[in-house]
């Protein structure tokens, strides 16, 4: 395969990942056919089976790239220039709010779409969001542990613990914005976050 041909393969198959997520952030995984998203990205059926060798192989390589790039957007975000770790973690915060708030509180992220759906359909579906959320948790743990060294946060308790007490509590409050279709459980969860985190500024 020559290098054009390398790029017009990654192209289509990244065209279909990306086509699959937006559709299934919005509808969910069991309710969306492989025609929907082909149709959508439009590629033949025929070529799926090129790229994928099943609707769980692609949701697997979907999810898979997704945290691929949630978690460079974390590294990103906490390795910004000019603040401390402690208003890093805020940006995060508040990235997550506004993902989250758009179309009547749909929100983008499929942690929060597809989690307790295909984790009961596919066991390397599963596997996928565990090290992807694994991976969220190691990350702000980090960025929690530095905030402290720096003294622009504080804690009760160990960094990875808080970090996945901030990361369930911010998953439920998602699932009850999409409930209420109001962003208060938001205010609610950035309000205990400060609190957890010793952030009065």
């Amino acid at each position: 395969m020559n290098t054009a041909s390398q790029a017009s393969h990654t192209d289509v198959r990244a065209n279909i990942l990306a086509t699959g997520q937006r559709i299934m952030a919005w509808k969910g995984y069991s309710a969306v056919g492989l025609n929907e998203i082909l149709t959508a990205a439009r590629v033949p059926k025929g070529s799926f089976y090129h790229y994928f060798g099943s609707k769980d192989a692609f949701g697997e390589a979907m999810l898979q790239a997704y945290f691929d790039e949630y978690l460079a957007e974390i590294d990103r975000t906490m390795a910004t220039p000019g603040l401390t770790m402690a208003q890093r973690l805020m940006q995060y915060w508040a990235s997550w709010q506004q993902a989250q708030s758009f179309q009547d509180c749909q929100g983008k992220c499929l942690a929060v779409k597809l989690g307790a759906e295909v984790a009961d359909l596919s066991e390397a579906m599963r596997r996928v969001l565990q090290n992807g959320t694994d991976g969220i948790v190691s990350r702000l743990a980090t960025a929690i542990a530095a905030g402290v060294e720096e003294g622009s946060l504080g804690i009760d308790g160990e960094a990875t613990e808080v970090a996945r007490s901030l990361y369930q509590q911010w998953l439920g409050a998602s699932i009850m914005v999409k409930i209420g279709r109001s962003a208060q459980p938001f205010e609610t969860a950035l309000a205990t976050t400060r609190q957890l985190l010793h952030i009065t500024a």
